[in-house]
């Protein structure tokens, strides 16, 4: 997906193996430790590696604009509802889009939202208002 007037790109991956979807239903230590397995080989270290977590920080969207422009490759990780691992946790910066529990569809699409809305406080555009 393109974003030509702010000269973004959003490459999105969906990642749900079968691990995942097996170890939502046994525990939610087993539900993070298999995120944490699917995930980890996706880290890059020359990104800013964000993960959207329940106790994550929050931004408002002047903040999440700033976030965004500190980087120039960004990644997202979009975990179940318990969350990370500890492990996980430590190679990314953890952010929440809300309190609320919601599924992976509906984050992404308030995520993709966000995104647009920080490019357009970025370049100015009257989105945003």
């Amino acid at each position: 997906m393109q974003c030509r007037q702010f000269g973004a790109y959003i490459e999105s991956f969906e990642l749900m193996p079968q691990s995942v979807l097996k170890a939502q239903k046994i525990s939610a230590t087993h539900a993070k430790s298999a995120y944490t397995q699917a995930f980890l080989p996706h880290i890059k270290p020359n990104a800013l590696n964000l993960a959207l977590h329940p106790q994550g920080k929050s931004y408002d969207s002047q903040g999440f604009s700033r976030l965004l422009d500190s980087q120039n490759i960004i990644q997202f990780f979009i975990g179940g509802a318990y969350g990370f691992e500890k492990e996980f946790l430590n190679l990314c910066q953890s952010i929440s889009l809300s309190t609320l529990t919601l599924s992976h569809k509906i984050a992404k699409l308030v995520l993709c939202e966000q995104i647009y809305r920080a490019l357009s406080i970025l370049h100015s555009h009257p989105y945003h208002k």
